[in-house]
């Protein structure tokens, strides 16, 4: 035997044959630990400050090159960036093309494997395959609908607006809680308007009817009231119907309405102005440290006073410190970030050859904003139980780790061998605890929308936005020809 060797107890020399075997995987540990506490870089940050300058192409271009960044567990994620992107930068062919394969993930994704769900339980829920919000569903078909009818393409619109329908139902089908997301005004709306565009004032009336229930059902969290075109909308398309009991009903409701009757508007020209107002919420961990002795709770409080500032950036200590304690569980919870807009609406201004000028207000058609935090706030208790079986599940694990190396090592090395191995297992369990940050973050925070009649001919359009704050205009100088019953939609996307 090795003169070394002789000096130690037999124990001893057991020990580190334990902590050698461990030692092999310290770099791996470590690798996974500085990937865990890493930051990592904020492509949306880029993405809008593209779109800020008004270079739509370069944001898509960011999202692109980041496809292999998203991983093939955010396939659904990219397509719908991408979707969005493609869109503002005019795309429209190809962002539909991106949009049906994100929908296809949707489909694809109602399934999961039982390897999937144990590998995010023993780390984190980004394991999993994103899933999507079943609003980010609804928005799928929303933002095709729109590329079609961007292109004059009506019927392919309207074949989105009958999978918006199918979708929406099945949502209503499965509600237990009336009180959630499962019908959407906005969508209801869009497809009202490509109905009646068509010329198929029966569905259109169908549409704004159903429209105008889901504004008015879910206005206590969705905080977006019906807009005040919709009232039109219902009053002229229920006369044009001859359903006199329903026009006679809104015109209870909406007493002070104007409106026009359908053939005085038949053979007029309509612009449709949809606006992408503001940033759509971002998602940040929430860490609960949960101490299970007097002496972790003290370091608990003591490392929350010191690095409250910047969790993110701490967590590798945190992970060091609660592994050599050893006796701290953490659990990682979503918080929603808002990102209000600060343009409250735009004025859409169509002046014709003649010198006759149009101005019609925009009006928040969606709050996407309110959107994610009900869904979040819906699916909050069921990620906290899961959550906290997670991390109780780790701690055990880590535990039973730690006091396996001790007895192979024996009693002269187990303090130090326990010390090395809970540093490992308790600290890797600290830091691969993460929340679910992902969502749609290319959608904005509102969707406004605003709506003109005008005689068929040339028009100078421009966007002005108003609001405290706001730097530039929107759209301006764009020359619209417009001919007889022709929908026209323009889209813009505003950052502030």
């Amino acid at each position: 035997m090795s003169p070394f060797l002789t000096r130690f107890p037999r124990s001893a020399v057991a020990g580190w044959s334990v902590v050698s075997s461990l030692f092999r995987y310290s770099g791996l540990a470590g690798f996974l630990l500085l990937a865990a506490c890493g930051p990592s870089i904020n492509r949306y940050a880029l993405i809008e400050q593209s779109l800020a300058a008004g270079d739509a192409k370069q944001a898509d271009a960011i999202v692109q090159q980041a496809e292999s960044a998203y991983g093939s567990k955010s396939r659904l994620l990219y397509g719908m960036d991408r979707g969005m992107t493609l869109q503002l930068a005019g795309d429209y062919q190809q962002s539909s093309a991106v949009l049906e394969q994100a929908e296809e993930e949707v489909e694809r994704l109602y399934t999961r494997t039982v390897r999937s769900e144990a590998a995010a339980f023993l780390t984190n829920d980004n394991a999993l395959s994103y899933e999507g919000d079943p609003y980010e569903h609804v928005m799928i078909n929303v933002v095709k609908a729109l590329n079609y009818a961007a292109q004059g393409q009506l019927q392919e619109a309207l074949v989105e607006a009958r999978r918006i329908d199918h979708r929406l139902n099945v949502l209503t089908d499965k509600a237990r809680d009336k009180n959630g997301y499962y019908e959407d005004g906005f969508a209801r709306y869009l497809t009202g308007i490509l109905y009646e565009a068509a010329g198929d004032v029966n569905n259109a009336f169908i549409a704004y009817r159903k429209a105008y229930e889901a504004y008015e059902a879910m206005r206590g969290w969705s905080r977006t009231p019906v807009p005040g075109q919709l009232h039109t909308d219902l009053l002229r398309t229920a006369d044009a119907l001859h359903l006199t009991n329903e026009f006679e009903e809104y015109q209870r409701l909406f007493p002070d309405t104007m409106w026009q009757p359908g053939p005085a508007q038949r053979d007029l020209a309509q612009v449709v102005l949809i606006s992408y107002n503001g940033r759509a919420p971002r998602k940040e961990d929430r860490f609960l440290d949960l101490p299970i002795s007097l002496d972790a709770l003290q370091l608990v409080l003591l490392n929350r006073g010191f690095s409250q500032s910047s969790r993110h950036q701490n967590r590798g200590v945190d992970s060091v410190l609660y592994g050599l304690n050893g006796r701290v569980v953490r659990v990682a919870l979503p918080r929603l970030v808002t990102q209000k807009t600060l343009v409250p609406s735009e004025q859409l201004t169509l002046v014709g050859e003649s010198g006759r000028r149009v101005t019609v207000r925009s009006e928040v058609g969606q709050n996407i904003s309110a959107l994610a935090e009900k869904s979040l706030s819906d699916r909050l208790p069921g990620i906290t139980v899961k959550a906290l079986a997670r991390a109780a599940v780790k701690f055990a694990m880590a535990e039973g780790a730690t006091r396996g190396a001790q007895q192979a090592a024996g009693k002269d090395a187990a303090p130090w061998v326990g010390l090395v191995v809970g540093l490992l297992t308790k600290g890797l369990a600290v830091a691969s605890e993460e929340a679910d940050k992902r969502s749609w973050q290319t959608l904005p925070d509102e969707i406004h929308i605003a709506r003109a009649w005008v005689d068929p001919g040339q028009y100078a359009a421009s966007v002005q936005l108003a609001g405290r704050g706001v730097e530039a205009a929107g759209q301006s100088g764009r020359t619209l020809t417009l001919a007889p019953g022709q929908t026209v939609i323009m889209i813009q996307r505003v950052i502030q």
